[in-house]
């Protein structure tokens, strides 16, 4: 995984070729300004590396607002959204209802680092309508989530060692920000400075969709192995979707070795049912870690599991964990509206048809020409891949030659009014405000841009 993020954030500035193949590039002048500014400020002008634009063409876009399913940049350009602040914003921007209730919990006070009432309510929804959670905890987002739940694990089994998929991204925490050594098996190696050998050698690393490397992991670390963790639907490192039968062994080798099962949810939860992926494959993992759509894309997290084993966080456990932030009345007013509308009789079948009808549509599109794409999708995600094969779903499946062609066709959709995430390796994402109209629009900009691609 951190191989491809730090593809994702490779490039020279400068080198920009002139743009000969599409239409002519939209004016970036004030986000361009805005960027020479913010480099003065912040390690490469951004505040998260991927939105540097170091794998796709041009400087970055700054964001001015966002309305439905469009956002307007510095420059005035308005563009269909399907980063949807990275899935989080399923009812797309600036949503009636949840706008409604930020300003009401707001006029009572911001941050009180106490408990409220709306944490209650938050929580009730998430419990009531999720079987695969008994109790949670809020945090302020999914990096501290997951950072959370491998804590608990720890604590909860009295074992060390972790382990993780090569293609899953589960935040920045030190334990996980590790990427695969030689071998089949192999200790984490660690993959970003700051990180000592010694958090990596906690971490066991094996590739996604390999029994084989499993149950070999499992022989050599017999006893020692907290938990594993794993995006049940992988949305970090291209969409690298696993069958229900390999996630089904994956909970079986767990229980049968006392290892806790962790359902990285961040992406997945909420986007493709209520239940998310542990409802969607219809299996019960040990704990599950969410991310902003539980806030309507405000700066929250949250982790959960059974009453037993969230009996071991503190206060009534020995694990710590705490956060002035967590359970944020603003925070929790946003998720209440959000979750109350994905409640909505009907939500998902309609979301997801209308997802389902994008991708088929633009697959249908690249077959007739003969085309080397594939759109990859679940629920209401997608993924655009260059490549000709029926199935991805490991990362040294993806071709990393096949980005250069991603950059051009992003190039070209900014162009024609449509924006993605700026890097090939990131999923794109559908939302209930994207109308049947935007939808017509997107493709069809989307058509003309793999014409462009595939001439060259």
């Amino acid at each position: 995984m951190l191989d491809s993020l730090n593809k994702m954030f490779s490039g020279n500035e400068g080198d920009e070729p002139v743009n000969t193949t599409g239409k002519p590039d939209i004016s970036r002048e004030k986000s361009a300004e805005l960027y020479e500014k913010a480099k003065t400020f912040f390690p490469g002008g951004v505040n998260s590396p991927v939105r540097a634009f170091k794998s796709v063409h041009g400087t970055p876009l700054f964001i001015a607002k966002g309305d439905g399913c469009h956002v307007w940049d510095a420059d005035g350009n308005q563009f269909i959204d399907f980063c949807c602040s990275w899935g989080p914003l399923i009812l797309g921007h600036n949503h009636p209802k949840v706008k409604e209730k930020v300003i009401e919990a707001m006029q009572n006070g911001m941050s009180f680092g106490a408990p409220t009432a709306l944490e209650n309510e938050l929580a009730e929804l998430l419990l009531k309508h999720n079987k695969f959670i008994k109790k949670l905890r809020f945090v302020s987002s999914g990096t501290e989530a997951v950072m959370s739940a491998i804590r608990l694990a720890r604590g909860y089994t009295k074992r060390d060692k972790i382990l993780k998929f090569e293609g899953c991204y589960h935040g920045h925490s030190d334990s996980l920000l590790v990427k695969a050594g030689s071998g089949l098996v192999t200790f984490g190696e660690t993959s970003s400075a700051g990180v000592p050998k010694s958090f990596a050698k906690e971490t066991v690393v094996v590739a996604l969709n390999d029994r084989e490397a499993l149950e070999k992991a499992f022989e050599k670390f017999k006893g020692n192995i907290a938990a594993v963790i794993i995006e049940p639907v992988p949305a970090n490192n291209g969409l690298l979707l696993q069958t229900k039968e390999y996630l089904q062994f994956l909970r079986d080798i767990c229980t049968q070795n006392g290892t806790l099962l962790i359902f990285d949810e961040v992406i997945s939860g909420f986007r493709v049912g209520f239940e998310g992926a542990a409802g969607y494959y219809d299996i019960q993992p040990d704990i599950i870690t969410y991310g902003k759509i539980i806030g309507g894309g405000m700066p929250v997290g949250c982790y959960g599991a059974s009453a037993e084993i969230m009996g071991s966080i503190s206060p009534d456990g020995p694990v710590y964990q705490a956060g002035t932030l967590s359970g944020n009345p603003v925070a929790m007013a946003a998720g209440i509206a959000q979750l109350n509308e994905l409640l909505r009789m009907g939500f998902y079948r309609d979301l997801n048809n209308k997802a389902e009808e994008f991708a088929e549509s633009i697959q249908r599109f690249a077959a007739a020409r003969n085309y080397k794409f594939k759109v990859f999708h679940i629920g209401s995600i997608f993924w655009f891949a260059f490549t000709d094969k029926e199935t991805v779903s490991r990362a040294d499946e993806i071709d990393p030659a096949s980005m250069e062609k991603f950059k051009i066709m992003h190039r070209e959709l900014l162009n024609r009014g449509v924006y993605l995430g700026p890097s090939g390796y990131e999923v794109g994402f559908v939302s209930s405000a994207h109308t049947k109209v935007d939808l017509e629009k997107a493709k069809r900009a989307i058509f003309d841009s793999l014409d462009l691609v595939f001439r060259k």
